[in-house]
């Protein structure tokens, strides 16, 4: 069972300043929460295969092609500012 104090350190933790109110309701939630792991703990899992998703996960990615390069000329016609083969940039810093 978790207590108001428990909730009050984990605040105090994380940095959170809670309210009475909110103390008052995390301590429940939370209490709920370590209940319902303590029913989980109950069910036979011996059977089941252990799995990283809940649903099946598919990668969506297409297949790497080979492509030709487009060429500096065609991509450096896009840059607000280009010199010679190079995209000219800000300064950053001293």
């Amino acid at each position: 069972m978790i207590t108001r104090d428990t909730v009050k350190h984990i605040a105090k933790l994380a940095r959170l300043s809670l309210s009475e109110k909110e103390e008052e309701l995390y301590t429940e939630q939370l209490g709920n929460i370590l209940q319902y792991f303590e029913e989980l703990k109950a069910i036979d899992t011996t059977n089941v295969e252990p799995m990283s998703h809940a649903l099946q996960v598919v990668n969506i990615m297409r297949e790497d092609e080979v492509k030709p390069s487009p060429g500096h000329e065609s991509v450096l016609q896009g840059a607000p500012d280009a010199e010679k083969a190079f995209f000219r940039v800000p300064k950053i810093g001293d």
